[in-house]
Formats: structure tokens, sequence, C-alpha cells
């Protein structure tokens, strides 16, 4: 369980963290970048080396890339995609978390819902910037 958790905030805090870049050096819009980055930052789980020591990478049944990875036609679809794997990932963290840390899977229900909030605004702040 500790790799699935290990995995899922991997996929979690990278996701925000391209969509804050995108919105600190493409938007330029300081506010969103820090909400993003406050929101990653707020993603972690105690005592860090209880995961790493599950950490196996290199046995990754799904460490190939797939073709629709490798598709984004602009920085919306980008924001989109990374926005969809940061959700997902928080749910799985909610979820896994309501087993073994139930205070803890609140914490990642109230990220999600936020990533829903965000996505919104920087999409749109997105469609008007080109």
């Amino acid at each position: 369980m500790s790799a699935m958790i290990d995995a899922n905030l991997n996929r979690l805090r990278e996701g925000v963290r391209v969509v804050e870049d995108i919105c600190r050096f493409v938007l330029k819009n300081g506010d969103l970048a820090r909400r993003l980055k406050n929101l990653r930052s707020s993603a972690r789980i105690a005592p860090i080396e209880t995961l790493l020591a599950k950490r196996d990478s290199e046995n990754d049944v799904l460490r190939p890339s797939v073709k629709s990875e490798s598709d984004r036609g602009d920085l919306k679809g980008v924001a989109i995609a990374n926005f969809k794997r940061a959700q997902e990932a928080a749910r799985v963290l909610e979820e896994t978390l309501k087993i073994f840390a139930p205070a803890e899977a609140e914490t990642y229900k109230n990220i999600r819902y936020e990533l829903y909030t965000l996505e919104k605004t920087v999409v749109l702040a997105l469609c008007e910037n080109r």
C-alpha cells in the first residue's frame, strides 16, 4: 500500500508543478502560481522514509508511456492533462488514506476540490491568453 501512496503522491505533486509553471511563466499570474505552490506543498505524508523504502520504479508495470500521454496540442491540453492527473491522484490518496489515516484523507479531498476550482480558472485564462 505504501508504494501506491508514494506513486500517487508523486503524481499529484508533479501534475500540480506543471500547471504551476504554466501560471508562473506563461500566464505570469503570481496569485495562481502561489495557490498551486501552496497546494503542492500541502501534499505531504510523513515519514517519507517509509514511502521511499517501498518505491520500486524500475519494476513498475506501467512505466512505459502510452501514445495518449504524448498527445498534447497546446498548453491548454498540457494544463488539462496535468490537472486530471493530479485530481485522480488526490482521489486515490483520499480513498486509500481512509483506511490508514482517516484524518489525512480529508486533506486530499480538499486538495481535489481546490484542483477542480483552479482547473476552471487556469484553463479559462489560457483560452483568453491566445
